[in-house]
C-alpha cells in the first residue's frame, strides 16, 4: 500500500471477494476479521503492525531437535 488511496466501495467490494474466497475454503471470515481488513487498507501503519502480530500468533515454536 504505498500510499493510495482505496475507497469504502473497493474497501468493501475486497472483503466481500476475501470472504467468498474463505467460504469456499468453509471458513468464512468473522465481524473480527472484515475490521481487521478495513483497518488495513485504510492504514499502512497498521498493517505493518497487523501483520506482525499474526504471523507471531500464529507461529509454533518447538524445542524438538531431531538427531540425524
Amino acid at each position: 500500500m504505498s500510499g493510495e488511496v482505496i475507497v469504502v466501495k473497493d474497501i468493501e467490494k475486497i472483503i466481500r471477494e476475501v470472504n467468498g474466497t474463505m467460504a469456499i475454503e468453509g471458513m468464512p471470515i468473522t465481524k473480527a476479521d472484515e475490521d481487521r481488513i478495513r483497518n488495513c487498507l485504510r492504514d499502512n501503519d497498521k498493517y505493518e503492525k497487523t501483520l506482525r502480530e499474526l504471523v507471531k500468533k500464529h507461529t509454533v515454536t518447538t524445542d524438538i531437535i531431531y538427531d540425524r
